[in-house]
């Protein structure tokens, strides 16, 4: 039978809670109850499949010491580390289907922590007053589905409950899709490849991802976006990819000078500690992206910018920039555990880095590499400097054609390694 866990917060929701177990268990579907409530719930409430108690225990807190304490910050930030643990345990003890949480700020904090941890794929709706703001903390780089409570979580009513029953018929159609496939086999069984991409490096990725697909390979492509970026990371981190195809790093330039697609500081970092083969690209390093042209910080009015279209704005990087760029790359593959290798065309980063382009810079781009090399120094990553733009088909295939290199021989030699062969 298809499993739908429940996280809420006892204290304060029960009869909600109460009212989706029974809505669920109508619709065919076991129920969990997780009880991520810091105080005693009030009489009458029915007792969490995992109690309250049980949760904190969980991650090594003792509740009683929580309530006493009397931070409440604290005590949520402990809930929501003992749900995450207790989720987690019943995803292995395959006692989890889908999730469903129904929250305000503070349960929405619980149980989007609880849910980031699951892999990609297992079914996980939140119901929240949050949800019609920014969501971004919420979902992160998940496959979260948040669904606008409209009215507070605060009884069952005309409303509350046709939008609750919805949430209930989602969380037991998806539990039972989940039920049913999690088991088959994916269809093909090809090993997965991640790539990145960017509007401006499109034509490099589309023929990079069919010689691949030729080559016997299902491509992921991520946009980098800085929420596809950190996608991009947890699923290297995952070990569900057989390679990354990384030619659109646009994002460390974000990070790095303030732009508003950020993957973060950890971008470029989870294939290398995965021991991944990976083969990486600058592209659209020569670009650093804001909003509309009125959000553009006053700091950067004088710098070379391009409306991309009316709702984002480019700044192009500087052979300063470009050396920073460089060496942040540098450091962070040359800490790679598994083979890597960069493929730096000559001919530009990005559609609006060529010749006739308006963010061609020869210089800025030739500061970047110099700085790559330099940081590469001594490492096993190997750098190849190709003299082609970025999105020609060519560079494409070859990176393409290396990162099968890549993964064959390392395939290779993990399979020696596992036999104890010499």
């Amino acid at each position: 039978m298809a499993t739908v866990v429940l996280v809420g917060t006892l204290d304060t929701k029960g009869a909600e809670y109460a009212w989706l177990s029974a809505r669920l268990r109508e619709s065919g579907c076991d129920v969990v109850l997780v009880d991520a409530g810091v105080m005693p719930p009030p009489a009458g409430t029915p007792a969490g499949d995992v109690d309250a108690t049980a949760v904190a225990a969980r991650a090594g807190h003792d509740l009683e010491a929580l309530r006493a304490a009397g931070d409440r910050g604290a005590a949520v930030a402990a809930m929501a580390e003992g749900v995450e643990l207790v989720v987690g345990d019943l995803l292995r003890e395959d006692r989890l289907h889908a999730v469903l949480a129904v929250a305000g700020s503070g349960g929405s904090f619980i149980a989007a922590r609880a849910m980031q941890a699951l892999p990609v794929g297992v079914p996980k709706l939140l119901v929240s007053t949050m949800a019609s703001g920014d969501v971004s903390p919420y979902v992160g780089s998940s496959d979260i589905t948040m669904m606008y409570s409209v009215v507070d979580v605060a009884g069952i009513n005309s409303v509350s409950s046709q939008i609750l029953g919805n949430a209930v018929a989602a969380a037991a159609g998806m539990a039972v899709h989940r039920e049913r496939s999690v088991n088959l086999p994916h269809p093909g069984g090809r090993p997965l490849v991640a790539a990145s991409m960017f509007g401006v490096t499109t034509p490099a990725v589309d023929a990079a991802r069919q010689r691949l697909e030729e080559l016997g390979y299902e491509v992921l492509v991520f946009h980098a976006t800085g929420a596809g970026g950190q996608a991009l990371e947890k699923l290297a981190a995952g070990g569900f990819l057989a390679g990354v195809l990384d030619l659109t790093t646009t994002e460390l330039a974000d990070d790095l000078i303030g732009g508003v697609l950020s993957a973060g500081p950890d971008r470029l970092t989870a294939a290398g500690r995965a021991g991944l083969a990976q083969v990486v690209a600058p592209g659209a390093l020569d670009m650093v992206n804001f909003g509309a042209a009125e959000t553009v910080p006053e700091r950067f009015a004088e710098r070379r910018l391009l409306v991309h279209n009316p709702t984002v704005t480019l700044m192009r990087t500087t052979a300063d920039e470009m050396a920073e760029l460089g060496t942040l790359m540098g450091r962070k593959l040359a800490s790679a555990r598994g083979p890597a290798a960069v493929f730096w065309p000559l001919g530009g980063v990005s559609a609006v880095d060529a010749p006739d382009g308006p963010f061609h810079d020869p210089e800025a781009d030739a500061a970047g590499l110099a700085a790559l090399r330099t940081a590469l120094e001594g490492s096993a990553v190997e750098l190849r400097e190709v003299d082609a733009h970025l999105n020609d088909p060519a560079f494409a295939t070859a990176a393409a054609d290396h990162l099968h290199r890549l993964i064959t021989a390392h395939d290779r030699s993990h399979a020696v390694s596992e036999s104890g062969s010499v």
